[in-house]
């Protein structure tokens, strides 16, 4: 369903340290209005492009160890029920943390309130060729290191490609391992940096940084497939050399992989509930055919990691597979089940993962 037609709203909560926002907005729409009043957002995923109703029904993330995903700053939300019915649900109802990533089954979400921080500057430095071998005695050390890190490879071989460091302006310079960028870099080979967000320790606004990819140019790779799975952190380095170990299969298809971190929370159907995660995200190239077999070794190579999939991306985990890895799926069935009794706003995906 497309939400861009309802109305822009935009309201600040100076008192509370809330904001009120439209479910048809981006977050390149609010960003920077939010900012001139004082305030900002805990966090951004890469693109700004994105809606905010969206990214939070399907638990979309940025990167940063104590950085909870988009979801987790959803204080309050409004859905339309199959009757008619506005339903306004805030956090500390009962219900609220089985609707927040709801998957677009409880209703049509039509605005939401997320928490407030006040504003911040972010300064964004890139390091170049950290092999496997020095990131994995120092994972956590690295990826803890600033407010966001994220690592990118291709997985042509045994090494980080990029570390991009976001530190907000209030924290102490830190020490990389690899080599300083000597300019603006994209995080996929041969691509500009024209589409990147400023780096090379100029600092900004969060929402200027934060995000990888400026919102007015095509973000990532434009054409292109995704996948994410997201695992325990405690795990990541025995996932990471899973993924190194079939590199020769994942490369010919690969555009990017990207590493990042994310704090757990109380959300029913997040990748995240109840576990600090890491995510491993895909950028794959436009070939459906040639991808599918791919994201299906990735997954049998992360199978004794429970990995979680992102709900909006590509994958291939039976859905037997996949709902035991979500301790709350029944509450969750409860919950559409009084929302939604009749299943209007189920669809063949969701009857598949979620209710069958």
């Amino acid at each position: 369903m497309e939400l861009g037609g309802l109305p822009p709203v935009i309201e600040v909560d100076s008192d509370a340290g809330k904001v009120r926002v439209g479910a048809g907005l981006r977050y390149a729409d609010v960003g920077r209005y939010i900012d001139e009043r004082g305030f900002g957002l805990g966090n951004l995923g890469s693109l700004p492009h994105i809606s905010i109703a969206g990214a939070c029904a399907t638990g979309t993330h940025g990167s940063g160890v104590g950085n909870g995903n988009l979801s987790s700053a959803v204080a309050g939300l409004e859905l339309v029920t199959a009757d008619g019915d506005l339903v306004r649900l805030d956090r500390g109802d009962e219900r609220f943390e089985g609707a927040v990533v709801g998957m677009g089954a409880l209703g049509v979400v039509v605005a939401l309130e997320l928490d407030l921080v006040p504003s911040f500057q972010v300064r964004q430095r890139v390091y170049e060729g950290l092999p496997l071998d020095t990131l994995f005695p120092k994972f956590r050390e690295i990826v803890s290191s600033a407010y966001s890190v994220s690592l990118f490879t291709d997985w042509r071989g045994p090494v980080i490609n990029q570390v991009w460091v976001k530190q907000r302006e209030d924290e102490a310079a830190v020490e990389i391992p690899g080599t300083p960028a000597d300019g603006p870099r994209h995080p996929v080979p041969g691509m500009s940096p024209e589409s990147c967000t400023e780096q090379m320790d100029v600092p900004g606004p969060w929402f200027e940084r934060l995000p990888h990819f400026r919102p007015d140019r095509i973000p990532s790779a434009g054409d292109e497939l995704q996948s994410e799975f997201m695992i325990d952190a405690a795990d990541a380095v025995q996932a990471l050399a899973a993924l190194d170990a079939i590199r020769d299969h994942i490369h010919p298809v690969l555009q990017i992989c990207e590493v990042r971190t994310i704090a757990a929370d109380r959300l029913w159907l997040s990748p995240c509930y109840q576990r600090d995660s890491v995510a491993l995200h895909f950028t794959w190239v436009a070939d459906t055919p040639a991808v599918l077999p791919v994201v299906a070794r990735i997954e049998d190579a992360l199978a004794p990691f429970a990995p979680r999939p992102h709900w909006a991306k590509i994958f291939t985990t039976p859905p037997d597979a996949l709902r035991p890895r979500y301790d709350r799926l029944p509450d969750f069935q409860s919950l559409a089940h009084d929302l939604d009794p009749t299943g209007k706003f189920r669809n063949p995906f969701t009857d598949k993962y979620l209710f069958a």
